[in-house]
């Protein structure tokens, strides 16, 4: 099979200053036309798409697969263990919610793993966004974007691309956990954040996305909405199906345990995806619950080879012994003395926000780190080696083509399989578009045509 390099190389080389110009001002017309941005920021600002080659993508997809029995059984045993649940660092209101049936039996019926294919090729699954996997419609709509790019004219001729669409697949996701809920009329639903976040545009995709489809939609701000006889009401709509985008730590933070939502929802008036037990695998926690030793016994060893090949060697972060590499450590005093090999990320944060990188602190930081670490839930990581892969830019007339950092996250579906894919760039370590870095791409499975 053509290397990968040699399809980027020939998709690069049909650039030419006047197809790479015209490829540039459409795509800037088409992000604006389809509102693909992330508050003010274009979504993407390089010329061409990712693109990975059918072995790559099978192999996301097995990983996945050899993995998600794992953490079903971590969940399973969480809700039923109380102390095995002290683990994964809930707080009160989250211990009191997750005990809420949510009439449908997957914790997370849509999520998004977080990954990296390394330097070699290896695939490390860093990040388990169980609660609300965001740009499934971004990325669909930036693929019908790319698709009709000029370069694409030529690139075409030469090579197939599937396209990764999601949004379907968020459909039939909502409809079948309402159906197993106890829905039987054709629901009502409400896609769920405040008015003011960065990721409105991807509402209003969605919304119209679900109407095409024959399905009443509302973007209801919580503030918004009110619960009365047993009826969920936004924009004077009853809501049977809510698509919860926002996060339940700000939805109890500024509305309480009493807000109208969570009411109608404990009530089972209304059927909401992702639920609240999502809570618990979406903590960064639940990848050191399955790295860490202590919990071997509550897994087949099919599960414990799965968890040793693709998650990186993750704790969380408390004065104790454990095992790195097979030696015993004291993990405080090693983690002081190999601050280059390891991250520091909160337990239940997003964006990026509070991320510390080992490697691009001085020791003095490191150590207050580790220090705000014991008091604040939060998890120690291995550092995965970034792949760089080049992308061409429009920059000041001419196509100026860099090196950046990629990750690959794909869309999980009903906890088991996957079917799509975020990919994000970035020049700095940090892979995230909230934290400022960066932009996303659509991915294509590319192969040469015969």
């Amino acid at each position: 099979m053509t290397n990968l390099r040699e399809t980027i190389d020939h998709y690069h080389s049909l650039l030419d200053p006047n197809t790479a110009r015209e490829t540039s001002e459409q795509l800037t017309e088409q992000l604006m036309r389809r509102g693909l941005f992330f508050g003010e920021r274009p979504l993407s600002t390089v010329l061409r798409p990712r693109f990975i080659h059918p072995a790559q993508y099978r192999a996301l997809q097995v990983a996945i697969h050899a993995v998600m029995p794992a953490f079903q059984k971590m969940h399973h045993v969480a809700m039923t263990d109380a102390g095995f649940r002290a683990q994964f660092g809930l707080n009160n209101w989250e211990e009191e919610l997750i005990q809420v049936d949510p009439g449908f039996d997957k914790p997370s019926p849509t999520s998004r793993m977080d990954t990296f294919f390394d330097e070699e090729e290896t695939l490390w699954l860093c990040e388990y966004n169980a609660e609300t996997p965001a740009a499934i419609a971004y990325t669909d709509v930036m693929t019908e974007v790319y698709y009709g790019l000029p370069v694409m004219r030529e690139f075409s001729k030469h090579y197939e691309m599937r396209p990764l669409y999601g949004r379907h697949l968020m459909l039939h996701t909502l409809i079948d956990c309402y159906r197993q809920w106890g829905g039987r009329e054709r629901p009502c639903i409400a896609i769920l954040d405040w008015r003011e976040v960065p990721t409105y545009s991807e509402f209003v995709l969605f919304h119209d996305y679900f109407e095409l489809q024959g399905y009443d939609c509302v973007i209801a701000d919580p503030r918004e909405v009110t619960y009365q006889n047993g009826r969920l009401i936004a924009d004077g709509k009853q809501i049977h199906l809510i698509y919860k985008r926002v996060l339940l730590s700000e939805l109890v933070e500024r509305g309480g345990i009493d807000h109208p939502v969570i009411r109608a929802v404990c009530d089972h008036a209304v059927c909401m995806v992702n639920p609240f037990r999502s809570k618990i695998l979406h903590k960064k926690a639940s990848l050191a619950v399955l790295s860490d030793e202590t919990n071997a016994q509550f897994f087949t060893a099919d599960e414990r080879a799965a968890i040793e090949r693709y998650i990186p060697w993750t704790r969380v972060l408390t004065e104790r012994y454990t095992f790195y590499q097979g030696e015993r450590i004291d993990l405080l005093s090693f983690l002081v003395t190999n601050k280059d090999q390891f991250v520091i990320k909160p337990n239940d944060e997003y964006g990026g926000k509070g991320v510390v990188l080992g490697w691009e602190v001085d020791s003095n930081e490191w150590e207050a780190t580790l220090r705000t670490a014991l008091i604040e839930p939060s998890i120690v990581q291995k550092r995965v080696p970034l792949p760089r892969i080049p992308y061409a830019s429009w920059v000041d007339g001419r196509v100026e083509i860099f090196d950046r950092m990629i990750d690959t996250n794909p869309f999980i579906w009903n906890g088991s399989y996957v079917d799509g894919c975020l990919t994000r760039l970035s020049t700095v370590a940090l892979l995230n578009v909230t934290a400022g870095g960066g932009s996303t791409v659509p991915t294509f499975v590319v192969y040469p045509r015969t």
